[in-house]
């Protein structure tokens, strides 16, 4: 199956594609041997990765745009997104968040990419976030969340769990800290998780 979607892909974007499953490979490798040897070696290979990275991701979407499944298939799609929380610019963040917002509105993209972007920005910028996926890694609770009363509702509709129980199973060691958030921890989505109802007007940037 894997064969068929990539060759069905456009021929100037599979290469792109090949290249960020490459590049979130190798970050996983990278982080995998600083977890378990937290040296400056270590870290200071995991930023060089996490720049080079960057900017590789940068080329593509002044290219091409967002890389979507449909332009480089889901996998590397979900590796763009793994890139993209990771890069060290959050200006190239913001710009990106909207063109997720976009393809997630026209139903180009997984909703629950976009609740992930757009959580991180906001706590990068110091503002509550919209579902709850960034959590605190010393308090082991999430960060501010906007309307808190009306999270699982938003939770849902991108095909995230309700956060109560994302944070008991954080609280039983059963998922990792969102805020060190790995793809292949939360792919593939829930069938909701596609939305292709979620409105620009729900955010507020």
């Amino acid at each position: 199956m894997t064969s068929a979607v990539a060759w069905a892909l456009p021929a100037a974007t599979a290469g792109a594609g090949r290249e960020l499953l490459r590049r979130a490979a190798e970050e996983r490798d990278l982080m995998r041997r600083a977890q378990g040897d937290p040296g400056a070696l270590a870290r200071h290979r995991l930023a060089r990765c996490r720049a080079e990275n960057t900017e590789a991701l940068r080329t593509i979407v002044d290219r091409h745009g967002w890389p979507t499944g449909r332009l480089v298939g889901e996998p590397a799609s979900t590796a763009a997104l793994m890139i993209l929380l990771h890069a060290p610019d959050l200006a190239f963040q913001l710009r990106c968040r909207d063109l997720v917002a976009e393809a997630a509105a026209d139903g180009h993209c997984p909703a629950v990419h976009l609740a992930y972007i757009a959580d991180h920005c906001a706590v990068a910028r110091g503002e509550p976030q919209f579902y709850g996926t960034r959590v605190n890694p010393v308090t082991l609770r999430p960060y501010p969340v906007r309307c808190p009363e009306t999270v699982d509702e938003r939770r849902t509709d991108v095909g995230l769990a309700p956060l109560e129980q994302q944070m008991a199973a954080l609280r039983r060691g059963g998922v990792a800290p969102p805020s060190a958030w790995r793809p292949e921890s939360q792919w593939p989505p829930s069938r909701s998780s596609t939305n292709t109802g979620i409105s620009r007007s729900v955010f507020f940037w």
